[in-house]
Formats: C-alpha cells, structure tokens, sequence
C-alpha cells in the first residue's frame, strides 16, 4: 500500500483472544511506517468471553469508526462473529475467518471474499495455543498481499514488544508464518 491509498479492517473475536493486541500491532506496524492510523474498540462483556470488535483505519480518514459497507477486511477470530460483523465488508472485501469447518460458516458473509483456516490447531502445531489472533493475522497477510505492512514490519514490531521474551517472539514468528503458509 502506498502512503497515499487507504485501509479499513475489522477485527472480532471474544475476549481474551487477542483483539485488542492485533489491533495495537497493526496500528504499531502503521505508525512505523509513518502512515496515519486511527483505533476504536468495543469491549462489550469482554471479561466474560463476550464480543469484542475493533476497527483499525489507515490513511487519511477523520474518524476512528467504519460505517458498515466500507471495510476493505475482516479478521473474525470465532466462527460465530461472522455473522455479527459481516456486514462491514465492502462488496469483495476479504475476510479470514477461525473455523473448523467451512462448509458450517454462517452464510452471512455474502459477497465476502472468505478464507477459513483451523488457527487453534495451527497455533498448537507450533506450539503456541494462545497464537491463534496471529495466525489468523499471518493468513490475512497472505490474502490481501497490498495490505499497508509487511510480514516483516509486523516481526519487527513483535521483536520490539517481545524484546524481553525471545521464546515468545520465535512462537509468535511460527504462528503468523503457519497462517500464511495455510492461506496458500
């Protein structure tokens, strides 16, 4: 993506799945590139394994929310929330959904671009069972290959957070590289 051009992504799961670290190491990604980023999020019953939903902007935009219709992508961290959060796919926006089975998606995501992937069991392939939020990210890398950053921007950004915790860092590396090795 060139600085000039612009991205909406949504990003949903329940809480404790790492919505709210996606959001930040994409925005994080963002600001080291020199771009403008804005963040919203809802948190709703987070605590309890409720919905939570953020937007993230990137580009020359005037307020954090996306209206529905106007999302480019869409990263649904549980199956279920595709139906809750489909609707602020644009026409041919792409979404990477967290499902065990495709053929059981809910048929919200109607002109939708949808690619589905297991990321709980790609995340315990590699060891790392709470890194299912970046293996859905590796696999929305992987799909939308004009996203404004790079693999290698988000590791940086990663090794940056995880300065202190190398093990960490290395799972968090296996987990976005098994997401977009999935996506192929």
């Amino acid at each position: 993506m060139n600085s000039g051009a612009a991205q909406q992504l949504v990003i949903s799961g329940v809480g404790g799945q790492g919505v709210l670290f996606l959001t930040r190491l994409l925005a994080e990604a963002a600001l080291e590139k020199g771009l403008p980023v804005f963040t919203s999020e809802t948190h709703g019953m987070a605590q309890r394994g409720g919905t939570v939903i953020s937007h993230l902007k990137v580009g020359d935009f005037s307020s954090p929310m996306i209206r529905p219709g106007f999302a480019d992508g869409l990263l649904i961290l549980k199956d279920e929330n595709l139906n809750l959060h489909a609707g602020y796919g644009r026409t041919g926006a792409w979404a990477v959904v967290n499902s065990r089975d495709f053929d059981s998606l809910p048929q919200a995501g109607q002109g939708l671009k949808i690619t589905a992937v297991d990321a709980g069991a790609l995340a315990r392939s590699v060891n790392s069972a709470r890194s299912v939020n970046l293996v859905i990210l590796g696999c929305a890398m992987a799909v939308c290959p004009d996203m404004f950053c790079s693999p290698e921007d988000l590791l940086g950004v990663l090794e940056k957070r995880l300065a202190n915790d190398k093990d960490r860092f290395r799972k968090a590396g296996a987990a976005l590289e098994a997401g977009m090795k999935a996506a192929n």
